[in-house]
C-alpha cells in the first residue's frame, strides 16, 4: 500500500507533508516546475505522517482514495517513472 497524493493539491504545493516524511518519498523539490507534490509508492512505507499535514486534506491512503480521484493512484506512480 502507498499513500496518494490527489486533486487538491495542484497548484498548492504545501510542503508540510514534506517535512514529516521520516523516508522522503514526497517530491518534487523546488524548482522542478510541476503542479502538485507525489508520493513515490516504491519509497513510501505507509507509515500515514503526511496524511495529517496536509491543509487541503490532499493525502488518502491508497484504499481511502476517493472514487472521483482514483487517477492519481496511476499519475502518482507515473511522475516516478521517468
Amino acid at each position: 500500500m502507498t499513500y496518494i497524493i490527489a486533486e487538491p493539491c495542484i497548484d498548492v504545493l504545501d510542503k508540510a507533508c514534506v517535512d514529516v516524511c521520516p523516508v522522503d518519498c514526497i517530491h518534487p523539490t523546488d524548482g522542478e516546475g510541476v503542479k502538485q507534490l507525489y508520493i513515490d509508492p516504491e519509497e513510501c512505507i505507509d507509515c500515514g505522517a503526511c496524511e495529517p499535514e496536509c491543509p487541503v486534506e490532499a493525502i488518502f491512503a491508497e484504499e481511502d482514495l476517493p472514487d472521483e480521484w482514483s487517477n492519481f493512484l496511476e499519475i502518482n506512480a507515473d511522475y516516478f517513472k521517468e
